[in-house]
């Protein structure tokens, strides 16, 4: 009961997007290393019709599951990320069926800034509207 005699409804409990956030980063890092080493042929046509854009898309997804399920840790969130591209560039060079190109990890770079950028404009809405309360 408050002070005046009312009862409170109670709060609801709030849930944290990390643990979620991670478990969605590690599938989703997985994910990406077996449609990156498959055949291309062997892969579902879901895909953006251009290769750069993948990688991009796919890393900015990436990014933002990262930054989220390890808040405050988004250097090494990104730095790990970059050097995951490299690897799998790396990997599919031993493929026989894969290409490594240095212009997929320029659009994974890419992809990362991106996602970068949206957690800064993500912070600074927040900001802005806690403001106006």
């Amino acid at each position: 009961m408050t002070p005046s005699g009312h009862d409170r409804p109670p709060r609801p409990q709030r849930i944290s997007p990390v643990p979620i956030a991670r478990l969605a980063f590690v599938a989703a890092l997985v994910a990406v290393l077996v449609a990156a080493l498959l055949p291309t042929a062997a892969l579902p046509p879901v895909h953006s019709g251009w290769d750069k854009a993948d990688h991009a898309l796919a890393w900015l997804a990436l990014g933002l599951l990262g930054m989220i399920g390890w808040p405050g840790r988004a250097p090494a969130v990104l730095a790990g990320l970059l050097v995951y591209g490299g690897a799998i560039e790396l990997l599919q060079g031993f493929t026989g069926w894969r290409h490594a190109e240095w212009a997929d990890l320029l659009a994974d770079a890419l992809g990362l800034v991106a996602a970068l950028a949206v957690r800064v404009g993500a912070a600074i809405a927040v900001r802005a509207a806690r403001r106006c309360r």
